[in-house]
């Protein structure tokens, strides 16, 4: 399947709010999608959660304000919780989704490799010759 950016009023709901500036959520939906795809190129459909999340910041706290008091109340907020960014965490999660970042094994051995031992087998050593702790296989 494509992806499909979400919507204004899907932002809106994420964010849990009656009303939302529409031009202004599309704006943040559109710069989210392209930060997304700074990471994975095409974007999974599941990337609409990440997506949701980097506009929804950037929504709520445009200015990327950490501290603010108002008469008695006062609120500070994580810094870095405004504007439009990828968390470590965004960019994690597109990678899972996309099907990459995971760990992998590659196995070096040619296919034509032959299993039997490289070691000297002949009747000079080994087995059938007397061993010496120290000395080895005299």
């Amino acid at each position: 399947m494509v992806f499909t950016a979400p919507t204004a009023e899907k932002l809106g709901v994420y964010l849990g709010l009656g009303e939302i500036d529409g031009e202004r959520a599309d704006l943040l939906v559109q710069q989210a999608v392209a930060l997304a795809e700074s990471v994975v190129k095409p974007l999974p459909d599941q990337a609409t959660a990440v997506v949701l999340s980097v506009a929804g910041r950037a929504y709520v706290n445009p200015q990327q304000i950490s501290y603010e008091t108002i008469g008695p109340m006062s609120v500070q907020r994580p810094s870095g919780s405004g504007g439009l960014y990828l968390t470590k965490a965004d960019k994690a999660a597109l990678k899972s989704l996309a099907g990459r970042g995971g760990a992998f094994t590659v196995d070096p051995t040619p296919a034509s490799a032959d299993p039997s031992p490289t070691w000297p087998t002949g009747d000079d050593y080994g087995p059938g010759l007397e061993y010496e702790p120290g000395w080895g296989w005299v």
